[in-house]
């Protein structure tokens, strides 16, 4: 499977004329395999850790994980932080409309925000591509991503992997085991809450629910609820997974 990936992407390099590959790297383990795999291509790999308010646990697992990507001859690892950045939109906003401005999740997703324009300047300079580090619960089951954030790529080379999955290959790969242990998180919220306090479900339990297609009458108590999470989620974020509509003129 990871020799599969690595050729997948070059193959999509090599046809479209794609000279580097830009990838944020969070601390998380989606984005550890996403960056190693990108490595093994040989090609020109840009890993960027990409600092804001952060979780000094994630961003010390961000740092441990560039610097071992260091190893690669292919790889550049840069550091931006965008904490300054970050303040300075949110009091620009405030100054010109009030204190409502600041609103929790509209202020997560500007931060995700904030590291897609990141990546894509960076891939303009290099001639290179943003590569997603979504799974494929997060980018077709739940949608658990920020449109037009972390959901702004050009290629998706984990995107139809199980989280399980995942976690199979950082281990082959050797990503740090502080990182294969870490509980997922976005990164996103400054006390640090993790994907399964976001959703109330693990990724396995969404797995199982992304796949379950039998009666609800067999299931247990938490079965059910896991698969109303799941389905609420997932009617909720269809507009993240699907094409943007379009008027259409017979």
């Amino acid at each position: 499977m990871i020799q599969n990936i690595v050729q997948w992407i070059k193959n999509y390099c090599n046809e479209n004329e794609i000279h580097s590959l830009i990838v944020g790297v969070s601390g998380g383990i989606d984005s550890a395999v996403t960056s190693t795999l990108c490595a093994l291509t040989g090609l020109p790999t840009f890993a960027i850790g990409m600092p804001l308010h952060q979780n000094l646990e994630q961003e010390n697992l961000s740092d441990a994980h560039l610097k071992w990507l260091t190893k690669h001859s292919n790889v550049q690892i840069e550091k931006i932080n965008l904490t300054e950045v970050y303040d300075s939109f949110i009091s620009t906003m405030q100054k010109n409309i009030g204190d409502i401005a600041y609103n929790d999740l509209a202020s997560a997703n500007t931060k995700s925000r904030l590291r897609m324009i990141t990546l894509y300047h960076l891939a303009q300079i290099h001639s290179g591509i943003v590569v997603g580090t979504g799974n494929k619960v997060e980018d077709f089951g739940v949608g658990f991503f920020t449109k037009y954030g972390d959901g702004g790529v050009d290629i998706a080379p984990i995107a139809h992997l199980f989280k399980s999955q995942v976690y199979d290959i950082a281990k082959e790969l050797q990503i740090d085991k502080r990182i294969i242990k870490a509980k997922p998180t976005d990164g996103l919220w400054e006390d640090g809450r993790t994907d399964e306090e976001q959703m109330e479900a693990s990724y396995d339990e969404l797995e199982w629910a992304m796949e379950y297609s039998g009666s609800e009458d067999d299931l247990t108590d938490r079965q059910r609820i896991v698969l109303d999470i799941y389905n609420k989620y997932h009617q909720k974020n269809l507009h993240k997974m699907k094409p943007i509509p379009v008027i259409k003129y017979d």
